[in-house]
């Protein structure tokens, strides 16, 4: 989810929750399988497949107490002679529900890149939701950039959740990602700690599958982009297509 040394880039715009779809295994105890296909693999505005299709799956064993511990996989691909081609993710944490509308998630979340261990990096995050709207930040003090193998970031993003008619859903999101030191170096020579990004997704199921298109964008410019993630359009406008199943 993250470029490597220069070229670093953004994590999970999304931990995993726990929603109520899950295979129970006992009287405490759920697995949840999620699996998608997506024509790009965006996280915070930026690619992570060089605009190429991912193939996604995640699995997340949870407890009725609403603890959780599960991994997550896609497929990479950081350009140049990078050898990993896959990121696989660890995380755990809590999940609590007041009601319907009211939800707290707080976790951790480790990122790894297989043959490519200098890369790996971590999280922690809390993300309330409360009558559609979701306000989540997350923040790590191990990312690699340039600057060094220990720098600190925040990611902080509101988001909202409408129904449609004809069962379609709605979702908008604008996020702000923060790092310690001026990353984002500009054509002009001026540097940045922070760029935005915001994504609108319209989805629907159908057939049992979860069927969606996005709109994702920063605000990051096309020299802004190569200097820091070593392509001009991994943080340009997109339009990204996603297929997806939970069991």
């Amino acid at each position: 989810m993250n470029r490597p040394q220069w070229l670093i880039g953004a994590l999970l715009a999304c931990a995993p929750l726990t929603p109520a779809l899950a295979v129970e295994l006992n009287q405490d105890f759920a697995l949840q399988i999620d699996a998608t296909v997506a024509s790009d693999y965006r996280t915070r505005g930026i690619s992570q497949t060089q605009g190429d299709p991912a193939a996604q799956l995640g699995l997340t064993l949870q407890h009725a107490s609403g603890l959780y511990l599960g991994a997550w996989t896609s497929n990479v691909d950081f350009g140049y002679d990078f050898k990993t081609r896959q990121e696989i993710d660890y995380y755990g944490g809590w999940y609590w529900q007041a009601n319907d509308e009211v939800s707290l998630d707080l976790g951790y979340i480790k990122y790894t890149y297989p043959k490519e261990s200098q890369f790996n990096q971590s999280d922690v995050y809390a993300i309330l939701h409360a009558y559609g709207f979701e306000v989540a930040a997350y923040y790590g003090d191990d990312y690699p950039t340039y600057f060094g193998d220990r720098q600190a970031n925040l990611y902080t993003y509101v988001a909202y959740d409408a129904e449609l008619p004809a069962e379609f859903k709605l979702r908008m999101r604008y996020g702000r990602n923060d790092a310690k030191d001026p990353l984002y170096l500009s054509a002009s020579g001026d540097t940045r700690d922070t760029y935005h990004e915001w994504e609108v997704k319209l989805s629907h199921e159908l057939a049992g599958l979860d069927w969606a298109v996005s709109y994702i964008d920063t605000d990051l410019s096309q020299a802004e982009c190569l200097n820091t993630f070593g392509f001009e359009d991994a943080c340009t406008a997109t339009v990204a297509a996603s297929v997806s199943k939970t069991f």
